[in-house]
């Protein structure tokens, strides 16, 4: 039990760099001991930084902390080394199958904390300590534990790899590059690498910028969902109510017919009645008479037979017989035909309004970018007839067929003066602003001519990049010589390759940030294609070299 006391005890006392007891311990603000060599070792990496941390819990500190031998704790190591016990590293710290593991270890090997350019070997954190302490190594490289060192090395000279051929696109050895790649056009692997960063960082822009436009597509389609359903609620809502109306004003007609037909059958009851009894009382009166008048005629005195019939021969006026109009079943049919007409107007209007209805649904405009055109007429359909604004127009430009057509001239027109006239480059752009998907395709002949676009708040006057199309942050240029190309923004040119045309297909799709140009002959030919974030409407512009012309074709 002792014994195991004291390899715990070894244990707490271990530094955590060189997995070792503790060697001259100095304890960090934050409160974790190291052995004074691994902690300034491990602090000398940071100083390019100027700021420093601690390896466990890596909380910073700066200024660098000023390091003192803990005397306390250097007493307890002392006593932990005298039990003759080490502290061993912990199962973690060894490497597995798929870890980096130590090339110097012997035995059980060590994880790999660093692996060494220069060294082509991967250390532990026990043997990376020479790179730390001894200036011999200073200058050597190291980076994350890798399996691929052995990669960096050359299969035919067995010498590291620190070349980069750009005519081979390959990466050499310095013995290649005056062997098997003599006269190529090589750098330092580390000169390619800035470059390809540099390119890399453009491309991370235009992802990230894409990414800004594509979740803004996305919260104005969020916004479009919340539109529709407050406004689908609404409607609903509404409907019922006016169902609701209907349905009880339609109610209440069926109760007012039903309320008349009622009262119509008493007042018809009644007066039948009241008829039927005048009819019975005549009934009775006249069997009365009939009964007198039959014993009267069984009188055998005849005397008292003639005084008597006088006074029983008058009859009272029979009752008119004529208001009797008798329509069995008949009554109230007007009444049925007036409501089933009524039924059937309705059901005829409620038809016809709910085909309206149906039509009159709103289609949600979905935001998100259509396919773009692939033949020569799906990009027709897309075609924009564009004219050149002569007040943009530098003096040495001519414009001609309904400024459509840009000449180079040597001598200066007579222009007037205007703010949005280009003064140093031989520059034109369009009257027309380009927004949504658009397509014009330009026709050159002469010495070099630029197609581009720009955003219309590009610099005019003077002859400065920041007002030439292609050399600043505002245009997008492709420059057109002899049968090559090449891209042009913010002052970077990229060569672009295709079949040489003396007419160029420029698509553009303002809301998806896409720009594409083409060689257009029998056939199209995608140049170039940008893919970037527009933030406001552009402008078609035209360059001219000395003796060139472009013109803006008719498509349609």
């Amino acid at each position: 039990m002792a014994q195991q006391g004291a390899q715990l005890d070894g244990a707490k006392f271990c530094c955590s760099i060189c997995l070792d007891l503790l060697k001259d311990p100095v304890t960090i603000p934050c409160g974790h001991s190291y052995c004074m060599s691994c902690i300034k070792g491990f602090w000398d990496e940071e100083d390019e930084k100027k700021i420093y941390s601690c390896p466990q819990c890596r909380q910073t500190f700066t200024p660098r902390p000023v390091l003192v031998k803990n005397t306390m704790l250097a007493d307890i190591v002392e006593e932990v080394k005298k039990t003759g016990l080490q502290a061993a590293p912990a199962d973690h710290c060894y490497a597995g199958p798929e870890d980096v593991a130590c090339d110097v270890c012997t035995v059980r090997k060590l994880k790999a904390l660093k692996s060494c350019l220069q060294c082509l070997i991967s250390y532990c954190e026990k043997h990376l300590q020479p790179h730390y302490e001894s200036p011999a190594f200073k200058k050597h490289k190291l980076v994350d534990p890798s399996k691929k060192l052995q990669e960096n090395i050359c299969s035919r000279h067995d010498e590291v790899m620190k070349m980069f051929c750009r005519t081979d696109q390959q990466i050499i050895c310095y013995l290649c590059s005056v062997d098997k790649h003599k006269g190529h056009d090589t750098v330092s692997a580390a000169v390619e690498r800035t470059e390809r960063q540099r390119e890399l960082e453009v491309s991370r822009q235009n992802i990230q910028q894409r990414i800004q436009c594509r979740e803004k597509d996305v919260k104005l389609l969020q916004q479009e969902v919340e539109a529709v359903s407050h406004s689908a609620d609404k409607a609903v809502e509404d409907s019922e109510k006016i169902f609701t109306e209907l349905i009880r004003l339609i109610q209440k007609r069926s109760s007012d017919v039903k309320q008349q037909i009622r009262s119509q059958q008493e007042t018809e009851v009644i007066r039948v009645k009241e008829l039927q009894e005048k009819l019975e009382q005549e009934i009775t009166e006249l069997k009365r008479k009939d009964a007198e008048l039959k014993k009267l005629s069984y009188t055998e005195d005849h005397n008292q037979f003639l005084h008597n019939y006088p006074s029983l021969s008058q009859l009272s006026e029979p009752t008119d017989s004529s208001s009797i109009n008798i329509r069995p079943l008949r009554y109230f049919e007007d009444v049925t035909a007036v409501v089933s007409e009524l039924r059937d107007q309705l059901r005829d209007i409620l038809r016809e309004k709910w085909t309206n209805i149906s039509l009159t649904g709103t289609e949600v405009d979905v935001l998100l970018s259509e396919r773009e055109p692939k033949t020569r007429a799906e990009f027709l359909k897309y075609s924009y007839e564009i004219t050149l604004d002569p007040n943009t127009a530098h003096t040495q430009v001519l414009l001609s067929e309904g400024n459509r057509k840009a000449t180079f001239m040597s001598q200066k027109q007579s222009y007037s003066s205007h703010p949005d006239r280009f003064t140093g480059w031989c520059q034109v752009l369009s009257r027309e602003s380009l927004t949504g998907r658009c397509y014009w395709e330009v026709q050159w002949r002469g010495e070099a001519v630029r197609v581009a676009i720009a955003y219309k708040n590009i610099r005019r006057a003077g002859g400065s990049n920041d007002c030439l199309f292609g050399c600043n942050d505002k245009s997008w240029a492709l420059r057109c010589v002899s049968n090559s190309y090449t891209f042009w923004f913010n002052n970077v040119s990229t060569p672009v390759s295709g079949p040489g045309s003396s007419r160029v297909g420029v698509y553009l799709d303002h809301s998806a940030g896409i720009l594409s140009f083409y060689s257009v002959s029998e056939t199209m030919t995608l140049l170039h294609r940008v893919q970037t974030t527009f933030t406001q409407p552009l402008y078609a512009g035209l360059s001219l070299g000395s003796g060139a012309t472009a013109e803006l074709c008719k498509l349609k």
